[in-house]
């Protein structure tokens, strides 16, 4: 029996729509958190309804963010949050090694 490796489907960030990863420091209280980007700035993310109520995020998950248009340096979205098993493909492709 052959060692395969199970197939993940893995959500990219899409830069013609201002997608960045960013990983969650800080919960803040109020649908709102405090995200490390890979641009290197940290912003107060906020979880949107539609995604509140159907996952759970906590500090130290991998997501996707989409910077404001105004304040787009202080302020973010949060659109997406990667599983485990997403994240793992994501380092070993390459995407994470600037946010750490």
């Amino acid at each position: 029996m052959e060692n395969q490796e199970e197939v993940v489907r893995v959500r990219i960030p899409r830069k013609d729509q201002n997608e960045i990863l960013g990983v969650i420091e800080q919960m803040l209280g109020a649908s709102r958190v405090r995200v490390r980007c890979v641009d290197g700035k940290v912003r107060m993310g906020r979880i949107p309804g539609k995604l509140k109520r159907k996952i759970w995020i906590k500090e130290g998950d991998i997501v996707i963010v989409s910077p404001w248009e105004v304040q787009s340096d202080k302020k973010c979205d949060i659109i997406w949050r990667y599983t485990k098993s997403q994240v793992s493909w994501l380092e070993k492709k390459g995407y994470l090694k600037d946010l750490y």
